[in-house]
């Protein structure tokens, strides 16, 4: 009896100082404003794809131009 007695006292006695000893830290959240300057897309900021039916385009209204030429203007 006098085991358990002393065993129980040691287990209260060690988890109260582990429990008191605890630290509690405090987190700070900063927030920072940062202005955005809204710009025109460029040329550069194109996707692949965009370019690409850009350039493909031009080449097809040439060839229609072409073959308009060659069907001559009914007005």
């Amino acid at each position: 009896m006098k085991k358990v007695f002393l065993m129980l006292t040691l287990v209260i006695t060690s988890a109260i100082s582990l429990v008191s000893c605890r630290e509690t830290t405090e987190k700070e959240t900063v927030i920072r404003e940062v202005e955005v300057e809204k710009t025109e897309p460029a040329e550069e900021k194109k996707g692949v794809l965009e370019r690409t039916a850009e350039k493909v385009d031009e080449k097809v209204n040439k060839e229609i131009d072409k073959e308009i030429d060659k069907i001559g203007d009914d007005n």
